[in-house]
């Protein structure tokens, strides 16, 4: 009967929950918003990954949302919101794909098997671009304009991962080990952001 209730225990201990923040500077020493954090636990035993259906909405001529995070082995739709024809694709080494001029929606998701980062862009609207970030961990988030990422998540040994749009190289990944005890960590960016420049929207093309 002892060695049951210490197992319980212990099963409780490991299971425990933290409500975790992970704070996010930049090279100014200044809070950055808009980085995403994911949290991947060191041993993948019992952590459920969300295969779920994800939208990556092209609206006003925009990509929305901006960035996107989905897990591993994700699928994900494009629906195409406007009035107008949109041709999706990307080049990344995560993921390549292409879909052709379309309106509404094409006909199948795609799914991305690979973790790194995706960068989408349109065919006729070259101001048009976003990302997909695909995780191996369901533990993730993008820091507000405090810089905070806020997770709930159990108590354990991760590799902290973050990335931002501004990194020269989309696709290098910074990433630190951690441990999670009702923790409120921060973390210094090591690459200098690029701020994106923004390209105002051409309201008129001939793909109507």
């Amino acid at each position: 009967m002892l060695k049951i209730l210490l197992a319980i225990l212990g099963c409780i201990i490991v299971f425990k929950s933290s409500a975790a923040t992970v704070t996010v500077y930049n090279n100014n020493q200044k809070v950055q918003e808009n980085v995403v954090v994911w949290l991947a636990p060191e041993q993948a035993s019992g952590v459920n990954i969300n295969k779920s259906l994800f939208t990556m909405t092209q609206k006003n001529r925009q990509f929305t949302p901006h960035i996107l995070v989905v897990e591993k082995n994700s699928q994900v739709e494009f629906p195409n919101a406007d009035s107008i024809m949109h041709h999706v694709y990307s080049f990344s080494k995560s993921k390549t794909f292409e879909l052709k001029l379309y309106r509404e929606q094409p006909q199948d998701p795609i799914t991305f098997e690979q973790t790194g980062v995706v960068e989408l862009g349109c065919n006729i609207h070259d101001w048009m671009l976003g990302y997909i970030v695909i995780v191996d961990s369901p533990y993730y988030a993008i820091t507000n304009e405090q810089g905070v990422a806020s997770f709930d998540i159990p108590n354990g040994a991760y590799k902290l991962n973050v990335w931002h749009e501004g990194f020269r190289d989309i696709s290098n990944i910074e990433s630190q080990e951690v441990v999670i005890t009702n923790n409120k960590l921060s973390y210094q960016l090591k690459q200098k952001l690029i701020l994106p420049i923004r390209v105002e929207v051409d309201e008129f093309d001939d793909y109507e």
